[in-house]
């Protein structure tokens, strides 16, 4: 049997201890050292032909890669279940669980699979954008990335993008959980923001969960790999008799049911936390 890494074992643990507090938006793994925003750093919808030459570079690479790390089976991918849930609406919100670095780009796969017709924007933190180093760091600029940022001025830049691209018919892949735990099973509580976006916007939201199993193969770490599986739920609706706290409220509550549901189905287990 293969050695676990003193690295991942010292993340696993800290999950435990994380759970076990209820900490749940927190991050597990060190994010590099980020840098504020500023309005004039961002193209929010890549307009111009160097944006859109970037953007279509970088999903060229990034689908090649993912392709290089399935035919390595570093990730292992099953068809989604309720695909015909995202392809039945225009513009949406988009919610998932937060695993991976790459889960944005199962969720990409997922789109794709769903014929949607428009494109798949996806929110990530002002880090992620502004001081992520590498390969990653492209993606993350240019793969149809709406950055949150600290700066006020930009946040209204963000939030004219977010209108513009669900008006269109766009749908915003978010993670309200606001934390990534590798390959945590579990739902964790969810935040708003997700929903008032949805709510502000009049748009549905269509959550996903992704379930995962053990394959026999062990990643470098000496921990399985594992296979995927995105369970995509109905179309969640805001409630227009509601008042928008109510509304927003609403659709958080119905999200998370759908999540600990389909854990539930899926491991045939009850949700429980950690005491």
């Amino acid at each position: 049997m293969a050695e676990i890494s003193p690295y991942r074992l010292q993340v696993l643990a800290k999950i435990a201890e994380l759970e076990r507090q209820r900490r749940f938006d927190e991050d597990v793994e060190e994010d590099p050292p980020g840098k504020p925003l500023l309005p004039e750093d961002i193209n929010y919808l890549h307009k111009g032909f160097l944006g859109f030459c970037k953007r279509k570079l970088a999903f060229a690479a990034a689908y090649l890669f993912f392709w290089k790390m399935e035919w390595r089976k570093e990730i292992v991918l099953h068809r989604a279940e309720g695909l015909e849930h995202l392809s039945a609406v225009k513009g949406a919100v988009v919610t998932c669980n937060h695993f991976h670095p790459m889960d944005s780009f199962i969720m990409q796969r997922v789109f794709d699979a769903s014929h949607h017709r428009g494109r798949l924007f996806r929110v990530i933190k002002e880090g992620n954008y502004t001081s992520f180093p590498g390969f990653y760091g492209v993606l993350m600029r240019n793969c149809n990335t709406l950055p949150l940022s600290s700066n006020l001025n930009t946040m209204k830049k963000f939030l004219a993008a977010v209108r513009q691209v669900l008006a269109q018919g766009h749908c915003v892949l978010i993670y309200p959980e606001q934390s990534m735990w590798w390959n945590y099973r579990k739902p964790k509580p969810m935040k708003t923001g997700a929903f008032d976006m949805a709510v502000k916007n009049n748009v549905p939201v269509v959550p996903c969960f992704i379930t995962m199993a053990d394959t026999e193969k062990l990643d470098p770490d000496g921990l399985p790999v594992q296979a995927y599986t995105p369970h995509l739920g109905k179309p969640i609706y805001p409630d227009p008799t509601l008042s928008k706290p109510e509304a927003k409220e609403k659709l958080r509550i119905e999200n998370e049911r759908f999540c600990r549901e389909t854990y539930e189905r899926v491991y045939g287990i009850p949700l429980t936390y950690e005491e």
